[in-house]
């Protein structure tokens, strides 16, 4: 085995033995199955509140388009930012804590080294948002009439790849940055300026800050183009670990 395939496996039992098995895919399996519960009944506690003020209120019947919204709404706040928050201190942490000039003694290079980390841990963002997929797609079919699969997933598909995106940034803020807090900051600081920009219509038609809308475009069931955001969102996700990794090649651990 050699020194990236070893590291990659440390990083796997890490995951399993510690707090990150349980908060992030905690977190998404939390929103995979009270989202379309709370679409499903949203309305009708709303109505019951408000009818005495307003009189002949009539709210429209819920459909699994709307538990489809909920659970994109779910993913691109409060699960990205769990995840921003989670990695601020993905490679930092092991420098600090003496692990990574431990394991830099071993044949494992420095790029080996943050590559290793930022696959196993956009893997793990994969692995537990389509378990928390698939969980939608149950309990929606199971309060709704209908829950058809092909909006959910490919408007979880391209969100991923905006999730995934944001896994290499943190890899590089970390690196960057000895501050698990002032990366995670920065992290948000630059979602915050995506969801910004694509209101400008050529980002939000070619870059990555068109992938929450087009997602969410998807998971709708309306028609999205893409190719584009997808393509250089993943560009820009390889192109911000390659830096991640030059970077630490220059710093003394």
């Amino acid at each position: 085995m050699n020194g990236f395939a070893a590291f990659a496996l440390k990083e796997v039992r890490e995951i399993v033995r510690t707090w990150r098995i349980w908060v992030l895919p905690g977190i998404v399996l939390f929103f995979a199955l009270t989202g379309p519960i709370l679409a499903r009944y949203t309305p009708q506690i709303l109505g019951a509140v408000v009818s005495d003020q307003i009189p002949g209120l009539n709210l429209p019947t819920p459909t699994s388009a709307d538990a489809y919204a909920q659970w994109m709404k779910n993913l691109s706040q409060i699960v990205l930012v769990t995840v921003i928050i989670s990695y601020g201190g993905l490679v930092s942490g092991e420098v600090r804590s003496g692990t990574a000039a431990l394991v830099l003694t071993k044949p494992l290079s420095r790029t080996a080294f943050v590559v290793a980390k930022a696959v196993v841990h956009g893997v793990f963002l994969v692995a537990a948002v389509l378990a928390g997929t698939l969980v939608t797609w149950g309990v929606t079919a199971v309060f709704f009439d209908g829950a058809p699969a092909g909006p959910l997933w490919s408007g979880t598909l391209v969100w991923l790849v905006f999730g995934v995106l944001f896994v290499a940034l943190m890899a590089l803020l970390s690196v960057v940055l000895r501050s698990a807090a002032g990366a995670a900051g920065i992290g948000i600081a630059a979602y915050a300026i995506l969801s910004a920009a694509a209101i400008w219509k050529p980002l939000g038609r070619y870059s990555p800050a068109a992938l929450t809308p087009q997602a969410a475009s998807l998971a709708a069931g309306q028609e999205a183009d893409v190719l584009w955001p997808v393509l250089t969102g993943l560009i820009l996700a390889a192109a911000l670990v390659a830096a991640a990794a030059l970077f630490f090649r220059q710093q003394d651990l």
